[in-house]
């Protein structure tokens, strides 16, 4: 499948400036004692398209995002499904976790995480 190459709306850069400053518990969490020190550069709060991602590792072509509970009502769910798909133009594999899943399986979701990026890696060679 040809993907597009990645686009981004200027606009958002102040709102990612924001967001990169203002990250909710868990995603300082999962930063700070995972992401940051990754071997495999990870950005946090990256523009794609008119989308913000929480973490984007280009290398892999992922997204990680982590869900509040916003995400779980219909709305939440729709816009998450077509903010996806938006994502799956540009050849980016959305993985997700719940706030849950951060507070009490956080070595699980890095052992996830760990293990996506290596195989999309792979994949891509």
């Amino acid at each position: 499948m040809e993907q597009e190459p990645l686009k981004k709306n200027n606009e958002l850069l102040n709102v990612a400036r924001i967001l990169r400053r203002n990250m909710t518990r868990n995603e300082k969490h999962l930063w700070y004692d995972f992401l940051r020190y990754y071997p495999i550069k990870i950005y946090k709060q990256r523009i794609i398209d008119n989308y913000i991602a929480d973490f984007y590792c280009h290398s892999a072509r992922l997204v990680i995002e982590l869900d509040g509970s916003q995400h779980y009502t219909n709305q939440g769910k729709a816009h998450d499904a077509a903010r996806t798909e938006i994502l799956e133009k540009y050849g980016i594999y959305v993985l997700r976790f719940s706030n849950k899943d951060i507070d009490e399986n956080f070595d699980g979701v890095c052992r996830m995480i760990d293990r996506v990026i290596n195989e999309r890696i792979e994949s891509l060679l």
